[in-house]
């Protein structure tokens, strides 16, 4: 399971075929213009520690639950709530363009959850995966209404159905597997 920055799980995928996960893809509407990565690349290269990379604080719009974006987040003196140094943003931005030309080559059973309402990651990179993924058991989910952190920052009543919906689809994966198997 990958949840938000789960880039690193899909370069897994890459090299064991049997693990993956999500941030695959950076949105079109975040992306910054070709000559501004190739200025901050070139950057990279002497200031890579610089906290340049413009951001907004997605906080508020990531955790739905108001207690949990106090109490959990904001609170937290290990979550991490700076500006990224030039040469992580880079590195972000690396991997992800790299994995979307790549998504075609996800090929084990998946289920994605998204929130019809995540301020962070639009919906749609999520359905790129979904609609380019060679995988024959896939599947997509969209909730309405709900935002970015799907299993944390939600509501409880909403952490709940993702969490039944996800555990559901294992049971249906674990039940064919057992009826293959007999």
């Amino acid at each position: 399971m990958g949840e938000s920055m789960g880039a690193v799980a899909l370069l897994w995928h890459r090299k064991k075929p049997t693990f993956w996960a999500p941030m695959c893809k950076t949105g079109d509407d975040v992306r910054p213009l070709a000559v501004v990565v190739n200025v901050l690349t070139k950057l990279c290269r002497i200031i890579p520690t610089w906290k340049i990379i413009p951001t907004q604080d997605i906080i508020d719009v990531a955790f739905r639950d108001p207690e949990v974006r106090q109490e959990a987040i904001r609170s937290n003196p290990f979550c991490f709530k700076g500006r990224p140094r030039l040469l992580t943003g880079n590195q972000l931005l690396t991997v992800s363009l790299h994995l979307e030309q790549r998504l075609q080559e996800v090929s084990i059973p998946f289920l994605i959850v998204h929130g019809a309402d995540d301020k962070v990651t639009n919906p749609s990179v999520s359905n790129l995966l979904y609609e380019s993924a060679c995988s024959t058991d896939k599947s997509f989910k969209l909730y309405p209404a709900m935002w970015h952190s799907l299993t944390y920052g939600e509501l409880q009543e909403n952490n709940d159905t993702v969490f039944e919906d996800v555990t559901a689809w294992l049971d249906d994966r674990v039940a064919k597997r057992v009826t293959i198997g007999a």
